[in-house]
């Protein structure tokens, strides 16, 4: 189990297209603080490197949906991927 699968099955709950979630909710879905790499566009890539695990990337992807950071926010939007 990843740490990230409450964020996964909060996702695939949602009915919505589009959602906004801030890193406070997100860490009360987790149960646990996102790493300080959360306020970096790149930990919420929505392409797979080949070279690390993204096991968050992993999380919103199962559940059908992409991240995008707002920047500056501590705000992710998920957009569902059709």
């Amino acid at each position: 189990m990843s740490k990230y699968d409450p964020l996964s099955g909060h996702l695939r709950r949602q009915r919505q297209d589009e959602l906004e979630l801030t890193f406070a909710e997100i860490e009360r879905i987790l149960g646990a603080m996102l790493p300080k790499s959360a306020a970096r566009q790149q930990w919420w890539a929505n392409t797979t490197d080949p070279y690390t695990s993204q096991v968050q990337r992993k999380a919103w992807g199962d559940a059908g949906y992409d991240a995008f950071l707002i920047a500056g926010k501590d705000r992710v939007r998920f957009k569902r991927v059709r």
